[in-house]
């Protein structure tokens, strides 16, 4: 089986990567939804306070540092590294997933709390309809699932959202320290 390099928009390796890589990204969003399904519910709780703020805040701020800084670096380095490219996208996608999946379980567990303590909904659905958006368009792009966007479409699309994630990200941090 002869495998070519990778050549931005002319797809990747051969059709069983490509295969075993969408079945992984599949799995992580079925964990995802299962996660966020659980911790709705209260199957599990990281409702543990420490310093000011809930441990599910913690992991929610992981993932976001992860995919602030990350997605700078990955396009800082596919330029400066073209042949470490498929490597780097895999980095970039799957890592992705996983900030993704910390920042659902984060979204679960605002939305899952009582009447009385229900968030103010804002800057945080805004950022999590963005970010599920991101994640809509990073796969559609990766794995060329809507054949009728061009790629150049989808990746202005995707890029546009990520801007779109830097603004609402930092308003919605402003908003939660009571700054703004």
């Amino acid at each position: 089986m002869k495998i070519n390099s990778y050549i931005p928009g002319r797809g990747l390796e051969t059709k069983r990567n490509r295969n075993w890589e969408l079945w992984l990204a599949a799995i992580a969003i079925v964990l995802t939804v299962f996660l966020m399904v659980a911790y709705y519910n209260r199957w599990f709780s990281l409702a543990v306070t420490t310093g000011p703020f809930r441990e599910i805040h913690y992991i929610a701020f992981a993932g976001t540092l992860y995919i602030a800084f990350g997605v700078i670096l990955f396009s800082f380095l596919k330029r400066r590294s073209p042949k470490k490219y498929k490597l780097l996208l895999r980095v970039h996608g799957f890592g992705n997933l996983i900030a993704f999946m910390l920042v659902s379980m984060h979204f679960a567990g605002q939305v899952g709390r009582p009447a009385d303590f229900y968030p103010t909904f804002g800057t945080g659905l805004a950022l999590y309809i963005g970010m599920v958006s991101l994640v809509g368009t990073g796969l559609c792009l990766r794995f060329s699932l809507i054949r009728r966007l061009s790629p150049a479409t989808n990746r202005f699309v995707h890029a546009g959202l990520a801007f779109t994630f830097y603004i609402i990200i930092i308003v919605h941090i402003l908003h939660g320290l009571n700054i703004i």
